[in-house]
């Protein structure tokens, strides 16, 4: 995380020290940078600067609008799970032709509002949503651009509530089964063929498995040539890891240069979703210390974020760094503790038996890596209002979403 460091005593994001964005925007707080996240989606254009590509962001790892449209500004296309999705990428200034509809539970709805739309391409995941997607297109009057997501059969080697290349998972057509599916597709009126598709899995630290799967796809790309199936773009998915803890991912070069000498025979455009791998090690949550408490077995550090704003630790074990913002911390003793929140479930904490810098009740604490799946994944659990966001870009910062107030809480609701 190079554009989070300490400058003199605090830690700041590029220019900006978290203590005075804390005493300006109060706690909890999600902070970005905007350098980061340009920094992560060039480094991807340039890596596949070699073959015709188009980097879809996938929205679902952090849709804020500052975030988007700042990857919007920089050419990105976008990925998307959701009707909510849709709306969002349009809104931060996407263009539709760099919109890929993935998910395996489209509904009829946001089938419509896509082809609307004109989105380059829907990533198909069943025969059942195929049939589906024809009907919408035929109704009105037009056809649907159509990549399968075929599921090659790979282990991803990742944790296994992200995996999603192997034949038990939810996602894609098996891809023994794809041909027939493909065949099936160019007989439909309202489908027209135009690519193939793969996603093995979230936070993969290895390339290995992902040639792998592209070598299976690529062979099926072959048989549908062969069948004078047209297949124009091949899109590998995303879920390159990052850094947490002791991971050593592959870089986007290193990624691109395993992957660029199948996908050159193939003369392809190429399409690339990456969304942790841009935006998780461009955010970090700052929270403040409420309270210190210890009992004859523990010592709890008590502070004011929670598993409603930061549930990957409750939900995956997740690691996340966790530093003091006073730099004068570093130089003190050292203590084991729990990191918890002010939730009632026992599942609230952000660490358990950290070894850390001793901090005090006021303190500053920064949650590193925290971009991706994070405030994505917020809820107002307890009645608690979401946090603030704010976009940094040198010494200057912006608000890129309002902290929620208790009435936006209950708004939509009505008492009898």
């Amino acid at each position: 995380m190079n554009h989070f460091a300490y400058h003199d005593r605090d830690l700041c994001c590029e220019s900006v020290p978290l203590r005075a964005l804390a005493d300006a925007v109060g706690t909890p707080a999600y902070v970005y940078s905007r350098a980061a996240l340009l920094d992560a989606f060039t480094a991807y254009d340039r890596a596949f600067g070699d073959v015709p590509h188009l980097i879809c962001y996938a929205v679902k790892a952090n849709a804020n609008l500052g975030v988007l449209g700042t990857l919007a500004r920089a050419g990105a296309g976008a990925d998307i799970v959701s009707g909510g999705e849709l709306y969002r990428a349009l809104r931060a200034g996407i263009p539709p032709r760099k919109i890929i509809f993935s998910g395996v539970g489209k509904t009829r709805d946001e089938m419509r509002d896509a082809l609307k739309t004109e989105v380059l391409m829907f990533n198909v995941e069943s025969a059942g949503e195929l049939r589906a997607l024809d009907e919408v297109a035929r109704e009105m009057g037009v056809r649907a651009p159509v990549a399968l997501r075929v599921n090659p059969d790979v282990d991803p080697e990742t944790h296994p509530y992200i995996s999603t290349g192997l034949r038990t998972a939810k996602f894609g057509v098996p891809i023994a089964d794809a041909l027939d599916v493909y065949a099936e597709a160019a007989r439909l009126g309202g489908i027209e063929v135009v690519g193939v598709q793969m996603h093995i899995g979230s936070q993969l630290v290895k390339v290995t498995p992902v040639a792998d799967g592209l070598v299976r796809l690529a062979s099926l790309v072959g048989r549908l040539r062969e069948r004078r199936v047209r297949v124009g773009m091949v899109d590998v998915g995303g879920g390159l890891g990052i850094r947490y803890r002791d991971e050593a991912p592959p870089t986007q070069t290193e990624y691109a240069r395993t992957l660029l000498p199948v996908l050159r025979e193939l003369g392809v455009t190429v399409l690339v979703e990456p969304g942790r791998s841009i935006v998780g090690n461009a955010g970090l949550l700052l929270t403040r210390v409420l309270y210190r408490k210890e009992t004859v077995d523990k010592k709890f550090v008590i502070v004011d974020a929670a598993m409603n704003d930061l549930i990957r630790p409750a939900l995956y074990n997740a690691y996340h760094a966790i530093e003091p913002v006073d730099r004068a911390r570093l130089a003190g003793p050292r203590e084991t503790v729990d990191i918890v929140g002010p939730i009632c479930e026992s599942g609230d904490f952000l660490a358990k038996d950290r070894e850390m810098a001793r901090v005090e009740e006021g303190d500053l604490l920064a949650v590193m890596s925290a971009g991706a799946y994070a405030f994505a994944m917020a809820s107002n659990y307890n009645t608690r209002p979401r946090a603030a966001e704010v976009l940094v870009e040198g010494n200057r910062y912006t608000i890129v979403r309002r902290r929620e107030t208790y009435e936006d809480l209950v708004a939509g609701e009505t008492a009898l």
